[in-house]
């Protein structure tokens, strides 16, 4: 890879994976420890439509959430020099995907069913309405896997981990691409 395609590869870093896998708690870390900004996906999205997510998906569905999506990611991949939590669902779409790819590098984080049930139980999460339960949080992850996997650069697994063991990985493999 040429210089001027590791910096631009370099610009971002996409942190990828489904819900309870950390990325908020991996990216505030992430950015504070290589002087970069942070952007929470969710929150964007929240601040844009000025509502939470559950009620986004109650009264605009899931359709118009997901476009909203695709525009705050496209706005952050052109403002760069940022760690970038993405929803679960980014990268369910290619033309999502793409626009990682070509601004930054895309880390998966992953944990298990079980961690992921314990980190999420109290939460509102509207995929998880009425399904609060590791077996539904399995069936789930199991459909989203082959595109997160086909996004991601690098996975890394954070269930059990110190969180600086887990920027430790990621920074380790972001200075050797």
């Amino acid at each position: 890879m040429e210089a001027a395609d590791r910096e631009d590869k370099m610009n971002n870093i996409y942190l990828i994976g489904f819900m309870g896998t950390g990325k908020t708690t991996v990216a505030k870390a992430l950015a504070q420890k290589l002087n970069m900004d942070v952007m929470e996906m969710d929150d964007a999205i929240e601040a844009r439509e000025g509502m939470d997510i559950p009620r986004i998906f109650q009264q605009r569905g899931e359709a118009w959430f997901r476009k909203v999506e695709t525009d705050v990611l496209q706005e952050a991949a052109v403002r760069g020099n940022a760690v970038v939590s993405c929803g679960g669902g980014v990268p369910l779409k290619p033309e999502n995907v793409a626009v990682m790819r070509k601004s930054g590098t895309v880390i998966m984080l992953s944990a298990s069913p079980g961690e992921i049930y314990e980190r999420v139980k109290e939460s509102d999460r509207p995929l998880l309405k009425g399904n609060m339960n590791t077996d539904y949080i399995a069936g789930l992850m199991e459909k989203r896997e082959g595109c997160y996997k086909a996004a991601a650069d690098k996975e890394v697994e954070t269930g059990g981990r110190e969180i600086s063991e887990i920027i430790q990985e990621i920074v380790q493999f972001c200075l050797q691409k």
